[in-house]
Parts: C-alpha cells; structure tokens; sequence
C-alpha cells in the first residue's frame, strides 16, 4: 500500500519519504503500515503513530501535536503548527529529530 503510495511522487520526494518511513520503522519496529486518510501512515496497537505525505510544494510528517509541543525547540527551523511538519523533499528531516518526535509520540500512547 506505501509502496504503492510512494510509486507515484518523483524521485527525489519517493527517496525523502522513504528515508522518512524507515527513520519511523526504526523507532518503533512492531509498527504496522496502512493508509489512512489517503496518506501513509503507521499504527502501534490500533493507534496512530504517525503519518507521511507529499503535497505539491512540500513534504509533511504528522507525529501529532504533542511531540511537536515537546520538542518545539528543535522545530524551529521547520514550519510547524499542530500535529504537523512541512519541509522540502530537498532538506529531509534529521534521523536523530525523527527518532525523537516517534519515541515521544510512543510513550504518548502507551500511557
């Protein structure tokens, strides 16, 4: 379903999400991959871990609002708002921040 999802962007932003989608995986191995809302997403035990998409002039990610709360400070240089991330296929987002904004979303819902 991602695959299929993904087959469809140009390269550069196919490569960036899959970065991306493999940062998430890392983060959280038992994750299960579905679409939801017409975007990839992941989900641990029912809930929604965190999604992933292209748009027309930028890529997002969607660990929801509250590790974006948490980690406001490192966000600074990306624009955010909410539960969502916008950068440029160009510029994906650092592993280490992604691991971060998983590992927070994880204790999120395992509370």
């Amino acid at each position: 379903m991602i695959d299929d999802y993904l087959s469809t962007l140009r390269a550069e932003t196919r490569a960036t999400l899959q970065k991306l989608r493999k940062d998430i995986k890392s983060s959280a191995p038992g994750a299960e991959e579905c679409i939801a809302y017409g975007i990839p997403t992941l989900r641990l035990n029912g809930k929604m871990l965190a999604s992933f998409g292209a748009h027309a002039r930028h890529c997002a990610f969607y660990p929801g609002a509250h590790p974006i709360r948490e980690h406001e400070a490192a966000l600074q240089a990306y624009d955010h708002e909410k539960g969502t991330i916008r950068f440029d296929a160009a510029s994906p987002l650092p592993t280490t921040l992604v691991r971060k904004l998983v590992k927070t979303r994880l204790k999120q819902i395992a509370s």
